[in-house]
């Protein structure tokens, strides 16, 4: 079997994981602005990192999963102007900023929960840490790579670029970022106490009327926004960690900073793996404010959206994220949840008539034979989740065992009861264990199909007793239009989803 790797954004290569420490992860996941509900772009990274984490587990390993809460610094331009994004929302709903970060980060709980996506070890505010980030921050002064102005300290890059490489993650190249930065970026708000166009701040200032702000050694103000996360990850799993995972759009500025901040207070980079997810976009579009095709996830589960022809439950939208490699753009759609949610019932649908499948107690070499590919489909699972976490290969290996599943209940195979055991097996530690997929076969909506499935076979069975061929080829062939497959056996009629 071969080795766990990761795509490593760091050394831009799979490289095979070693933790610092043996048997031990220390694991940062950057976590939300709660400032608003969770949107679809929310739930890609999330799944993401919770199956990271699964498997991880499933190797053996004590993983400290730490993802935390923005709850202050990210201002509304992402580029040290503007307002910051709570105490600006707070002025909206007229409520006090801390409400707004309750009442959305109880939101964003809520539906990782019904993804099923676990808890983080711990959950820190940035609200909670300033003092840490206030001592990190003058750490970075005491070694002359960042500077005080007019109440604001900035990190200083150039003099930082004359002892290690700002870019180093994203790969650009500091003068090209001056020239690119042009005479614009200084008309910003602050830009024109900054000695360079490429410094960020790690303090800012607070106006009299800026809501949130703490006195710090430099006066009132508030943190910036990439301090927290490089103050929090060393408090809880030091100055030096295993993963630091995130989105793409997180890749620069914000953990471009982190690792020059850390450096820079450290002597050293904070991670060794940088792992980053891409993007979702909306039929072949970026989700963007200025083409109004956002979607709240809470629409996706009530289906009230334009784009949208009904509900979806958590396990689809959950099925729909790992049907993609993370690496690859994730397009969302329609048709594409139809298709999801499709695959995800075939699934379930082959794994429900499994303990009610008979076995034989007579080997033959076809089941000696059945037997060694149950081994080599577990193999290929572990190998695919192996290299880089290939959940759309995992996922073609379980309708693989969907497959056979279903050609034993069809007659068209058969298996000992190890065979059967180990089928089930592979279900319970993949698809529910590492990919955290939750049956939903006692979901209601579920229950009443099941229900109006019957009484349509009901009415076949006596059509065809009756002799009324017919009206059994009508219903049988209703059925199938709408994706229903109906299969008659000595025992009477079953259906399943194709």
């Amino acid at each position: 079997m071969s080795e766990f790797s990761l795509y490593n954004t760091l050394s831009r290569t799979v490289e095979p994981f070693r933790s610092i420490s043996p048997k031990h992860v220390g694991m940062y996941v950057c976590g939300p602005t709660v400032y608003g509900p969770p949107h679809l772009g929310h739930v890609r990274g999330p799944v993401v990192f919770d199956v990271a984490r699964r498997y991880l587990q499933h190797l053996g390993y004590t993983v400290r999963f730490v993802r935390n809460i923005t709850d202050v610094g990210h201002l509304v331009g992402d580029a040290d102007e503007g307002e910051d994004k709570l105490s600006k929302q707070a002025k909206v709903e007229q409520l006090e900023p801390m409400e707004i970060a309750q009442i959305y980060t109880d939101a964003y709980n809520r539906v990782m929960d019904a993804m099923n996506v676990q808890r983080p070890s711990i959950e820190p505010r940035a609200t909670g840490h300033i003092i840490e980030q206030i001592e990190m921050i003058q750490a970075i002064i005491d070694k002359g790579l960042a500077y005080e102005v007019n109440g604001s300290v900035y990190f200083d890059v150039e003099a930082y670029n004359k002892q290690k490489v700002y870019g180093i993650l994203s790969g650009r190249v500091v003068e090209e970022l001056q020239a690119g930065a042009g005479n614009q970026s200084r008309q910003l708000e602050g830009q024109d106490e900054k000695k360079h166009s490429n410094d960020f701040a790690l303090w800012k200032k607070a106006t009299p009327e800026h809501i949130m702000q703490w006195t710090s050694p430099w006066g009132k103000g508030f943190p910036g926004w990439h301090i927290e996360c490089s103050a929090m990850s060393a408090k809880y799993l030091g100055e030096e960690f295993d993963i630091h995972g995130g989105g793409m759009d997180l890749l620069f500025p914000h953990h471009e900073c982190e690792i020059a901040q850390s450096t820079a207070a450290h002597n050293h980079q904070p991670a060794r793996f940088w792992i980053h997810h891409n993007m979702i976009t909306i039929n072949g579009q970026k989700m963007a404010k200025s083409l109004n095709n956002g979607i709240m996830v809470e629409q996706l589960f009530n289906g009230d959206h334009p784009l949208l022809q009904q509900a979806f439950t958590p396990m689809t939208l959950r099925f729909f994220v790992l049907q993609a490699h993370y690496r690859g753009t994730l397009d969302f759609s329609n048709d594409a949840l139809l298709a999801s949610q499709k695959g995800w019932q075939r699934l379930q649908s082959a794994i429900a008539v499994l303990p009610s499948i008979k076995t034989t107690d007579n080997p033959t070499d076809d089941i000696s034979e059945e037997w060694l590919l149950a081994q080599d489909l577990e193999d290929n699972i572990l190998n695919s989740l192996n290299d880089d976490l290939n959940t759309p290969q995992v996922i073609a290996n379980l309708f693989e065992l969907s497959r056979r599943i279903n050609l034993v209940n069809d007659g068209k195979a058969k298996i000992t009861a190890e065979t059967k055991v180990h089928f089930q097996k592979i279900w319970d530690s993949i698809a529910l264990g590492i990919l955290g997929l939750l049956p939903e076969t006692a979901n209601t909506n579920d229950s009443a199909l099941s229900a109006a499935m019957e009484i349509l076979l009901e009415l076949r069975s006596k059509a065809k007793v009756d002799k009324n061929w017919t009206l059994s080829d009508q219903i049988r062939d209703a059925l199938k239009s709408k994706g229903f497959e109906i299969k008659d056996g000595k025992e009477g009629s079953t259906w399943l989803i194709n």
